[in-house]
């Protein structure tokens, strides 16, 4: 006598390729989500229409920012680490004066926020971004 038995089953293969799959697309969804530079913020005030300008004995301090001479000060080309420097020493001698950067036609936006940074770590007690 044969004893028969039961077909034996397959046991199922649990594949990991979903889960893989899943994990790469949060992966991937909180590298765009975050941010990883420290955002901040450069103060610049507008002139309001009722306010009258204040007498200003003081030239302003003339930051210029050009595509191919770079940045000068007062006419003077500065490198880009020692602009807060020749800044300070500017306003050391004459504190209350304002700095006003301008920005030649074609200067990129990350360059001129490069300057605005660097103009406002030197601590003026007023800045501007002027047009050419």
């Amino acid at each position: 006598m044969q004893i028969e038995l039961p077909p034996r089953r397959r046991r199922a293969l649990i594949s990991l390729t979903p889960l893989i799959d899943v994990v790469f697309i949060l992966l991937i969804f909180f590298m765009l989500a975050s941010s990883f530079l420290d955002w901040s913020a450069v103060p610049l005030s507008t002139p309001s229409a009722q306010q009258t300008p204040a007498v200003v004995d003081e030239p302003p301090l003339s930051v210029r920012i050009s595509v191919d001479a770079g940045v000068r000060i007062e006419g003077e080309a500065v490198e880009h680490d020692a602009i807060k420097g020749v800044i300070r020493q500017y306003l050391d001698e004459q504190p209350e004066r304002t700095v006003v950067v301008q920005p030649e036609a074609g200067v990129t936006l990350q360059q001129v926020v490069d300057v605005l940074d660097e103009v406002r770590h030197a601590n003026p007690r007023s800045m501007r971004l002027a047009r050419e």
